[in-house]
């Protein structure tokens, strides 16, 4: 026990994220069970040792950070360990990657039935289904997602500022005061660019090449995230691999599935499932059209956010491909993102968008543009960096 409270407080004495996340405001600590999912690189450990930095003193007893890496836990179950940690006066427990424990949910039901007062925090993958895979949880567990970076954190980072986020309706109807705000401070479609490029992962603040790194994530997405949990024979990461790349390098559009099924050598059905299993990984992004669902056939795939546009194909890419991407990513988590129609990019809980660099040709009354070329905007026209202050 001692070597994993000295480990904690090293861990939590060098941990230094520049932006507060915005998620750490709205989640209840207070609860007993919070689960944090999120894709790979999102900053899950870093969002963990900040809360315990923020929250407790890093000599005290009363909290502590643990992952489940640590090979002590192959030989000693979570549960045993979490009562000799309660019965030392722990209040908080921070579990980090807790699928790696085997029976991990049935592990931590009881956890929380064997030490009553005790707070667990623990994160996971985006794939994971935290309730509906895992009834032992249902009722117990408070599940939040934590996302990469968006405009506005990145903003406050590189310009030491301390912006805050909008809802969407505030967007829409105040973005011309909310523009004028920020460009009192900066000039941000400079900044803007750079975002669209490495933004959205926080270990651009590492000194590494940020696109050999981001590859090497995104492999781990596939290997781990989705081969392990979804407990997929090694044999198909290949099968996995060639779908994601065919996917990429096509400019988003709807899949042809049946090309697909013969280019990776599998039935229509694995393709549509494996699509799935990306999007879950936050790899890509399904685009339905209004009142479809999965299992139907997308009406149009996109990478998940434009950082990975540019480590898989930096040289086939359009720029309006990657505004569209930028876009939908900005809101597809809180709001109901579809396909658009022949005047519209896509349609936000039935209102139509369109993502366009340049003015409309013939401006459409119930349309709103969102323009990349723009730093300020006026009326149905507002710029597309401002849709990054939604979180």
């Amino acid at each position: 026990m001692e070597t994993f409270f000295r480990t904690h407080a090293y861990l939590v004495d060098h941990i230094d994220l520049p932006v507060h996340r915005k998620l750490m405001d709205e989640i209840d600590w207070r609860r007993p069970m919070i689960g944090i999912k999120g894709t790979r690189g999102v900053g899950k450990t870093s969002f963990l040792l900040q809360y315990a930095k923020e929250h407790f003193d890093v000599r005290s007893r009363k909290c502590l950070y643990i992952n489940m890496n640590n090979f002590y836990f192959q030989g000693k179950g979570l549960a045993d360990f979490t009562r000799e940690f309660r019965a030392l006066g722990g209040e908080v427990l921070l579990i980090d990657q807790v699928f790696k424990q085997p029976n991990w949910s049935a592990e931590l039901r009881r956890c929380h039935d064997e030490n009553p007062g005790l707070r667990i925090v623990f994160t996971g993958s985006s794939v994971m289904r935290l309730k509906d895979e895992n009834p032992e949880l249902n009722g117990l567990v408070d599940s939040y997602n934590l996302r990469g970076f968006s405009f506005r954190e990145f903003l406050n980072l590189k310009t030491g500022s301390d912006f805050p986020a909008y809802t969407l309706k505030e967007i829409l109807r105040n973005h011309e005061r909310i523009a004028n705000e920020v460009l009192d401070v900066v000039n941000p479609l400079p900044i803007f660019q750079s975002y669209l490029h490495h933004g959205f992962y926080p270990f651009f603040l590492e000194r590494r090449n940020f696109s050999e790194n981001l590859l090497k994530t995104m492999n781990m997405m596939i290997e781990v995230d989705i081969l392990l949990i979804k407990q997929i024979e090694l044999k198909y990461l290949p099968k996995l691999k060639k779908l994601l790349y065919l996917l990429a390098v096509d400019r988003p559009s709807a899949p042809n599935v049946s090309q697909l099924a013969i280019d990776i050598e599998t039935s229509r059905a694995t393709v549509m499932n494996y699509i799935k299993y990306l999007s879950d990984a936050r790899l890509i992004n399904i685009i339905y059209h209004p009142g479809d669902s999965f299992p139907k056939k997308p009406a149009r795939i996109m990478m998940h956010n434009s950082n990975l546009m540019y480590a898989i194909y930096p040289n086939r890419m359009e720029q309006i491909d990657v505004f569209e991407t930028f876009f939908q990513n900005a809101l597809w988590a809180s709001h109901d993102v579809r396909m658009g129609d022949r005047l519209s990019s896509f349609t936000v809980d039935g209102l139509r968008y369109r993502v366009c660099s340049e003015p409309p040709h013939r401006q459409h009354p119930d349309v709103t543009y969102a323009r990349s070329d723009m730093e300020r905007g006026w009326g149905q026209q507002i710029p597309l960096w401002l849709f990054g202050f939604l979180y």
